[in-house]
């Protein structure tokens, strides 16, 4: 097998490394290169990236439990750049939950694929290699997008070709920063993951509404739609419903506006009604002074 730094991709791992391990596997395909990519080494000669963007490892007990059975299945990524620590000769690139879980499990040594990069490449790898876990959050997903694109100034139309995703999918991410942080919060208090959800829960206009349709969505169980449509009625004002009537010889003009929008024929009879019995009423107290013909009304 040739070396598999040129199939690289410039946005992600070497294409051609799929590999599903064994020491006896390893052994024997690094026998067979005349420029090793795949070899076991001493676990103890391995040193973590100090600017591994992944901050949080989470609950290696599964993991632990993995390779104390079947040993680890997928190798680790590494490189050999200057300055490592005493006795060590290799730093990780992808892989530090199996490094930190293979420590646990008592592993002696461990599989690698060593790839000859610089530290922004090694960066870059490290940081597609997280986007592609099951587990992100959407907040650490969008985090990621940020730092890859800062990193090495790629539009969002690079960063999608880079990790295999579309360019909306990117852009609609990146709109969850500017949530607001009390937010931000709220969200990790409800316990609220769906993607979709904090996008419409985004267009709200105040933090006080983001964080009540937020609380609305981890009680009922709410999906995007169900937001759209409930934030829709919400904000939809209906025009109330207003009566126009004009006199055939337009000797005047009558507008009688109801509160609510919705108004039967005899709702419109009642309220005429009552103009025309407060009218009748003012007459007679008066003793006629200020009269006003009703019959127009009628």
């Amino acid at each position: 097998m040739s070396d598999p730094a040129p199939n690289r991709r410039r946005g992600g791992l070497p294409q051609r490394v799929k590999m599903r391990h064994s020491e006896h596997f390893v052994d024997e395909l690094t026998a067979r290169s005349e420029t090793p990519v795949g070899k076991m080494v001493p676990i103890s000669e391995i040193e973590p990236d100090p600017n591994q963007p992944r901050t949080s490892m989470g609950d290696l007990q599964d993991l632990v439990g993995s390779i104390r059975d079947k040993g680890v299945l997928e190798p680790l990524l590494v490189r050999c750049p200057e300055g490592l620590g005493d006795g060590k000769s290799f730093r990780i690139i992808s892989g530090e939950r199996r490094y930190q879980a293979s420590l646990e499990a008592g592993m002696y040594d461990v599989p690698v694929i060593v790839l000859d990069v610089d530290d922004d490449e090694a960066l870059e790898i490290a940081l597609i290699e997280n986007l592609q876990r099951k587990d992100l959050t959407p907040f650490e997903e969008a985090e990621g997008y940020q730092a890859l694109g800062a990193r090495h100034g790629y539009t969002h139309e690079q960063i999608a070709e880079s990790v295999g995703k579309s360019r909306t999918v990117i852009t609609e991410s990146l709109q969850l920063l500017k949530m607001p942080p009390k937010v931000r919060d709220a969200v990790h208090a409800l316990g609220v993951q769906s993607k979709s959800v904090l996008q419409e829960i985004l267009k709200a206009k105040t933090e006080e509404e983001m964080i009540q349709l937020l609380e609305r969505a981890a009680t009922m169980g709410l999906s995007r739609d169900d937001l759209r449509r409930r934030t829709r009625r919400s904000t939809t004002r209906r025009k109330p419903f207003t009566f126009a009537f004009k006199a055939p010889d337009k000797s005047f003009r009558l507008n009688l506006t109801f509160r609510r929008s919705t108004v039967e024929r005899t709702d419109l009879i009642d309220a005429l009604q009552q103009i025309l019995q407060g009218l009748r009423e003012e007459e007679a107290g008066d003793g006629g002074a200020n009269a006003t013909e009703p019959s127009a009304l009628d």
